[in-house]
């Protein structure tokens, strides 16, 4: 008999929600209306608490404007009582599924001073030292806003749904830091999911998503007494893979989490095998060890500005510099995102071809094509980098995060002697380490810092050549062993570069020179391939297709004597051998390309030998 009093005079006046869109802010004024009439009240005697507005805009007092009248006037007057609550009442639990967006729709002052707290590293005591991050993601904001709620309280729990990607990954590093000192405890469910990672469940089944999506996703549950006695919270984890179904009725029934002890370093909410990191840690960190370094190149229009044919990009470009491309032309002919086409456009101060900016550079691993390195085309050119590649250089490129696919150890490490594209290993990016630095007066000099150079070397009995100490790194890098005995610490960091002993050093350097010229397919080797393409025809490729050693390109033709060990090898995110291909479905395969697949997989074979030697 009290609840509907209850009802009026409490629960209505501490329950609130947000809502930006106006179809769902309706449907939840509908929906609870129709719930509590079902538990028996008749009658409100107030609006429910739902209201019309941005959660990621601050809660300023409201002053009134002319508008406030009729529709603009309604819209008003919620914002005016949506910052009433965020700026004025004292909130115990903020749940929600916000939304996961990298490029993030919040670009606020506001919205984005949430975040600030989370560029830090562990400890709080310098800057986040990462190049690039996934902070700015909505999600990410909107955990913020909770944290900052409760913290502004002095107690209460945050319970949301979101992108699991801040359990693990190494850039959130200060974000999980700093949730840890609020909160006294935090309970993580990973429910996985993830598509783009090719999930699998521990049994070897698929692993599906509870939501369609491809991003993995999972639960938190942060709380906060006003007693905390503790430097940082304690954490619990539990995993749940499978089908969507048997994740929603084990979220049903008690979850068995597990205690996780909190590094220092990386602060990760996930279970991690730290064993031998103190010996991983000993060696020199490469982003340390190099001068300078840079992501890829970003074009934002590959379909326009990059390809196989020099002459191509060169008759675009001159196109685009006399004015024959416009708006129109760029998105019929090379279906365009809008953003691209529009930006390179815009451009008026456009003056003749420069022949020296039509270069060649590496876009996947052994498939170099053109593009015109003019910060007028290429929307991200990387500057400081690509320069030093317009005279003979080379280059150790290297991934991070997302390095592997499925259960395979760490494999995201290539070289070239150009300038590299974003997408190199996957979508997501790498980064390159020029041997050399060239300098206004024509100049080079190594691109090592002096200090960790000297620490690397520090158990040589002999100064080595430099190109020698960048075939010793190649060579480790490739090392079965230390990818498998460091194959936590490379999933989520840069490397550590063992120092080697003059003994090691002398044995794998030959080694590493010997990786450094077959992927730069500069070794007369690669010509010795047993590979075979035995009928002749038109050489189009249309599906690819591999069985009993032959690799199919249509009906009738095929490359023959292809081990399995070369089909199925990565670098990456991608499989040489089948990536290549694929790539060029429709076309005319000329016999440049054919001597030119014989001999990738020739390399993919003699890479797996020396590898095995490196050991």
């Amino acid at each position: 008999g009290r609840w509907p009093a209850y009802v009026n005079e409490n629960l209505i006046k501490r329950l609130f929600g947000f809502e930006l869109m106006m179809a769902p802010y309706t449907i939840a004024h509908m929906k609870l209306g129709m719930t509590l009439k079902e538990t028996g009240v008749e009658e409100l005697t107030d609006r429910l608490g739902v209201y019309l507005t941005n959660t990621l805009e601050e809660g300023l007092h409201f002053q009134g404007t002319l508008f406030d009248i009729g529709l603009a006037g309604a819209v008003s007057e919620e914002s005016r009582l949506a910052a009433q609550i965020k700026s004025e009442h004292p909130v115990m639990v903020v749940m929600g599924n916000p939304p996961y967006s990298l490029v993030s729709s919040n670009e606020t002052k506001f919205a984005n001073g949430l975040i600030e707290k989370y560029k830090v590293e562990p400890g709080g005591l310098k800057k986040l030292q990462e190049r690039k991050h996934w902070l700015n993601d909505d999600y990410v904001k909107f955990l913020a806003f909770a944290e900052d709620v409760i913290a502004k309280n002095g107690e209460g729990i945050l319970a949301m749904i979101t992108n699991n990607g801040y359990f693990d990954n190494p850039t959130f590093r200060g974000m999980r830091w700093q949730l840890s000192t609020t909160f006294d405890k935090i309970y993580l469910i990973n429910l996985h999911g993830n598509a783009k990672k090719k999930e699998i469940s521990p049994d070897g089944s698929k692993d599906e998503n509870i939501f369609d999506i491809m991003q993995g996703v999972g639960i938190v549950l942060a709380v906060k007494t006003n007693k905390k006695n503790t430097k940082s919270a304690l954490v619990y984890y539990a995993d749940l893979f499978g089908k969507r179904s048997d994740k929603f009725i084990a979220l049903e029934n008690e979850i068995n989490f597990e205690n996780i002890t909190l590094d220092s370093k990386s602060v990760y909410f996930v279970p991690k095998n730290i064993e031998g990191e103190q010996e991983y840690m000993s060696g020199v960190d490469i982003n340390s060890l190099f001068k300078i370094s840079s992501t890829g190149i970003f074009t934002l229009g590959d379909n326009f500005i990059v390809d196989d044919s020099q002459n191509v990009i060169e008759d675009r470009v001159k196109k685009i510099i006399s004015g024959k491309y416009g708006l129109e032309e760029l998105n019929n002919n090379f279906k365009l995102g809008k953003n691209y086409a529009k930006w390179i456009t815009s451009h008026k101060n456009f003056n003749k071809f420069d022949e020296a900016l039509l270069q060649r550079y590496t876009y996947r691993p052994f498939d170099d094509k053109y593009s015109y390195f003019d910060s007028r085309f290429i929307w991200r050119l990387r500057e400081k980098i690509t320069k030093n590649f317009f005279r003979e250089n080379v280059a150790i490129c290297i991934g991070r995060q997302g390095g592997t696919v499925g259960p395979m150890p760490w494999n995201v490490c290539f070289i070239s002697k150009s300038m590299v594209d974003l997408n190199l290993f996957y979508r997501g990016g790498e980064q390159v380490y020029p041997l050399y630095i060239y300098h206004d007066d024509g100049t080079k000099s190594l691109n090592f810092n002096t200090s960790e150079f000297s620490t690397l070397l520090n158990l040589l009995n002999k100064e080595p050549d430099p190109d020698d100490v960048f075939n010793y790194i190649y060579a480790i890098l490739h090392s079965p062993n230390y990818r498998e005995k460091f194959d936590e610490f490379l999933k989520v960091d840069y490397p550590q570069i063992p120092i080697p002993t003059q003994p090691d050093f002398d044995r794998v350097v030959p080694l590493g020179r010997e990786l450094r010229e077959l992927h730069l397919m500069r070794s007369p080797i690669i010509d010795q391939y047993q590979t075979t393409f035995p009928v002749s025809g038109d050489c189009t490729v249309e599906k690819v297709s591999y069985t009993q050693e032959r690799v199919w390109i249509n009906k009738t033709q095929y490359f023959g004597n292809v081990p399995e060990l070369a089909w199925n090898f990565y670098i990456g995110g991608y499989q040489p051998a089948q990536k290549w291909l694929k790539d060029r479905k429709g076309r005319q395969l000329s016999d440049a390309d054919l001597v030119h697949y014989q001999r990738i997989i020739k390399i993919l074979l003699e890479t797996d030998r020396i590898m095995k030697e490196i050991g």
